[in-house]
Order: structure tokens, then sequence, then C-alpha cells
């Protein structure tokens, strides 16, 4: 039995990507980079992701 996977590259580093099935919307982390990307679009298999802008707290350190 074979497991359906989408694929798609980081907009970042260019890396590679093949995930198990996921919807628009949902957001993954690059194994490379490390940068948290969102599911702009589904395709024929095929991702369009884009990266998030992550806010960090400032703690007013």
């Amino acid at each position: 039995m074979t497991t359906a996977t989408l694929s798609g590259n980081c907009p970042e580093c260019e890396t590679d990507l093949t995930v198990p099935p996921i919807v628009r919307g949902e957001t993954l982390s690059c194994p490379e980079c490390m940068l948290t990307l969102r599911v702009e679009d589904v395709r024929d298999g095929s991702l369009t992701l884009q990266m998030v802008e992550v806010q960090l707290r400032d703690w007013g350190q």
C-alpha cells in the first residue's frame, strides 16, 4: 500500500519538501532552515508555500 504525499519547495532555501496530505492554510517547518511555512495552494500533488512572519515577544528586558 502506498501513502499519498505532496511536494513543494521552501521559498527561502529551495529545499525540496515531501509531506503527507495537508490542506490549504496549514503550517509546517522547513527541516533545513527551520522557517515556518503556510500552505497557500495544493494542486495536482504540488504545494505552493509562503513564509510566515513570526513576531517575537518583547519581554521588556
